[in-house]
């Protein structure tokens, strides 16, 4: 059975810190690519961050320097480690794996069930 299941989400100040992690079970860690894409109330999902089969990453503008992608092969656990959070990072967190390139993977690839993000003082 194909399964994705985020957890690490929370509250936090602005300026904290936050660790997603999201495990893979199935073919999902197989995937090509592992990514994390996060909505917002009203907005469309957004990708955050995503790391290719060859070990290459790519973020968003807005995270860059401050989020960073990284996976765990013998855990199968893909995380997004989040400092110097914003107000505007507020959201739910999405794991998506899927096959050939990244919007490949967001066509029709697996998603997890997500996990909030919010960013208050």
């Amino acid at each position: 059975q194909v399964q994705l299941v985020e957890s690490g989400g929370g509250l936090v100040q602005p300026g904290g810190s936050l660790r997603l992690s999201c495990v893979a079970s199935g073919s999902a860690w197989t995937m090509y690519v592992l990514a994390w894409y996060r909505q917002a109330p009203g907005k469309q999902r957004e990708l955050v961050a995503a790391m290719l089969g060859g070990g290459t990453t790519t973020y968003q503008d807005s995270v860059k320097g401050r989020f960073t992608i990284s996976r765990d092969n013998a855990e199968k656990t893909v995380y997004l480690q989040m400092s110097s959070l914003k107000p505007e990072d507020t959201a739910v967190y999405v794991c998506n794996a899927g096959p050939t390139n990244i919007l490949r993977a967001k066509a029709v690839g697996y998603w997890g069930q997500g996990t909030q993000v919010t960013v208050s003082s």
